[in-house]
């Protein structure tokens, strides 16, 4: 009986911590249980589907959910209108009408909160399907039974000092129930699936959280390897399931002054261009700023969507200082014909604290 009465206090705490983590903290004073719901696939004409969103005050004082706007009248909300006091939960219900046609939908709800500066941005998911299609064949990536949509998924843009949360579905395609667990775990990532153990030749939801860490800037990728009734499963290429974010600065807490008078880097070009050059030749892309801020500017990372690039340090600029510097371009996985590097700079400007640069020409 001890025993048994040890092994529920167990189950309900770790309930208890999957439900915490579940929460994401969208403020000192507010947080809420998600910020994507994704309904998966469902039949076109089956009717109009519904989930809700549930916030909580975490703070002394009561919060107001002023408005709630959607993107469209294919989408219909509906919220908590009186003061949500210190510990207590407000929802936010809304009812999309799956009437548009049978297609992917994406569609956003725009949240403005009494305690918050920025509005919140809450996102419906899902694909309208015109028939019943087989999970195998909406599900093509595979770790040994668990199938999903893509092994690469994406989580989006993150602010230094909170989280971020995706959800996407997952299937079980096998003819069993399975229960699905994750081994090799990636740093500042946290997976949870529901229901779980997936009933066979069913779908769940995944939710993935990816956690800000000052000491990691930009794009990154997280990965993890699923565990299926107990056995780790590759992909098809040998990979774990992967999960990237890009991380940036958070400004929410300057003032108008701060802002202003912040670091502002001018640059005399945004664009670089080699003209034409022979396929496996390296590119030596050249940029010059100022900081014409008056306060020093600093690039946290540099990113570029090639496979083989580097770029020269980039030093602190102060006030007034001009710098130059240089990005490495190798162009032997290059297709022929013309090309378009990103290069993307994480900095702490609150005006720009994400600059695009761009290499571009001919491969011959």
């Amino acid at each position: 009986m001890k025993n048994r009465l040890l092994m529920i206090l167990a189950s309900t705490f770790m309930l208890s911590c999957l439900d915490a983590a579940a929460q994401e903290k969208i403020s000192s004073d507010i947080t809420i249980d998600k910020t994507v719901h994704n309904f998966g696939d469902i039949l076109l004409g089956s009717g109009p589907v519904s989930c809700t969103f549930k916030i909580t005050n975490t703070g002394s004082k009561p919060a107001v959910i002023y408005n709630v706007t959607t993107t469209c009248g294919c989408t219909d909300v509906d919220w908590t209108k009186e003061p949500i006091r210190p510990g207590q939960t407000g929802k936010i219900s809304v009812t999309y009408s799956n009437d548009e046609g049978p297609y992917p939908f994406d569609k956003s709800l725009t949240v403005y909160l009494s305690s918050i500066r920025k509005p919140v941005i809450l996102k419906l998911r899902g694909v309208s399907l015109e028939k019943k299609k087989p999970l195998a064949e909406l599900y093509p990536v595979r770790y040994g039974s668990l199938g999903i949509k893509d092994g690469v998924n994406k989580c989006g843009n993150l602010e230094q000092g909170g989280r971020k949360s995706e959800a996407v579905m997952v299937a079980n395609l096998s003819g069993s129930p399975i229960t699905v667990d994750f081994t090799d775990v990636s740093d500042n990532l946290e997976i949870k699936v529901t229901p779980n153990p997936i009933p066979a030749q069913s779908t769940a939801e995944m939710t993935f959280t990816v956690s800000a860490d000052r000491n990691i800037w930009g794009k990154n990728m997280y990965w993890a390897t699923p565990v299926i009734n107990g056995k780790a499963q590759k992909g098809a290429e040998g990979n774990g399931m992967g999960f990237w974010a890009f991380t940036k600065e958070n400004f929410s807490n300057l003032s108008d002054e701060e802002r202003t008078n912040g670091p502002r880097p001018i640059f005399e070009n945004s664009t670089y261009s080699f003209g034409k050059i022979r396929k496996g030749e390296t590119v030596h892309a050249e940029y010059t700023f100022r900081n014409t801020g008056k306060r020093p500017f600093l690039v946290y990372k540099v990113n570029a969507d090639a496979c083989c690039w580097s770029h020269s340090s980039i030093p602190c600029a102060a006030p007034g200082e001009e710098v130059t510097f240089r990005v490495h371009l190798d162009t032997k996985d290059f297709p022929e014909g013309e090309a378009l590097t990103i290069v993307t700079l994480t900095t702490n400007s609150p005006l720009r604290p994400i600059v695009n640069l761009f290499i571009a020409g001919w491969i011959e």
